[in-house]
């Protein structure tokens, strides 16, 4: 397979990075994870616009526009053949004097590469099971609006389902509201409403989470955003996660419990299987 870092198309056996990248050292990056459907990058402009916003909140210069990444991307997709993956944008503030001080990092490290992507089967849809994870986010983080190189918390959090036989973990705030799961945000349905904790809660702005809020105004349904206890989540009338790798994916069970199963979930799965499918 081939990979592009800064600016050429490698074999992903000589695609390397210095061990001495701050990326490699405390995480100081952020990635992006596109779904392509029929060699194209789903919701492209969305992805790149939050990269770029998150590469200036945290002041680091993308060595590329956006217009010279799509175009590395197509060359990407058809020199691998991959018309149906998922495209993985990682960019890091580079190589710099030892310390956490970046002021002497100034060349980023870029990679985009592709791995195959989950089927999406209408037929046979995925059904997660959910457990809360014992790990706290930070109430209101800024830090969580976006996809930084850091994700300490969430891989713990989903070693921890990962032990007990679930298929994703849910992150509580300090505060102890829900805000998503490690890969995902997520939806819950109450009396034929959508409910969603809000962005200021310090949650990601998901591409897909956007993408449901759209299905759900084009059948009708209404969006609230709004903070949940975990104990008021798990008498909802239903669960659902938002992910660029699967789409929507039916939640049916939390903490070994059953959870109940709405048909608005459905909905909204077969309107992400339209959308995609005519992209």
């Amino acid at each position: 397979m081939l990979v592009f870092l800064n600016g050429a198309f490698v074999p992903e056996e000589k695609a390397v990075v210095s061990v001495f990248d701050r990326g490699f050292l405390y995480g100081d990056g952020l990635f992006e994870a596109i779904r392509i459907f029929n060699g194209k990058p789903f919701r492209w402009q969305e992805h790149i616009e939050r990269l770029r916003a998150g590469a200036d909140f945290l002041k680091i210069k993308l060595p590329y526009s956006a217009g010279q990444l799509r175009a590395a991307a197509d060359k990407l997709i058809a020199r691998n053949k991959m018309p149906d993956s998922l495209l993985r944008i990682v960019v890091s503030r580079g190589i710099g004097a030892p310390g956490y001080s970046p002021k002497t990092a100034v060349k980023p490290t870029l990679v985009m590469s592709l791995r195959s992507a989950p089927k999406l089967d209408p037929n046979n849809p995925p059904q997660w099971k959910l457990i809360t994870a014992i790990f706290r986010v930070p109430a209101n983080d800024l830090l969580g609006n976006f996809k930084t190189s850091n994700k300490l918390l969430q891989v713990l959090a989903r070693a921890g389902a990962d032990e007990v036989g679930a298929d994703e973990a849910l992150l509580l705030d300090t505060d102890g509201f829900v805000t998503e799961g490690t890969s995902s945000n997520i939806f819950w349905v109450k009396r034929g409403a959508l409910y969603t904790p809000p962005i200021s809660a310090g949650i990601l702005p998901g591409v897909t989470r956007a993408v449901v809020s759209e299905i759900a105004a084009d059948i009708g349904v209404s969006i609230r955003e709004e903070n949940i206890r975990i104990k008021d989540l798990g008498q909802a009338d239903g669960i659902f996660l938002s992910l660029t790798s699967l789409g929507v994916v039916e939640v049916i069970s939390l903490d070994g419990k059953v959870v109940k199963r709405a048909m608005l979930t459905e909905r909204v799965r077969k309107g992400y299987g339209e959308m995609t499918n005519n992209a």
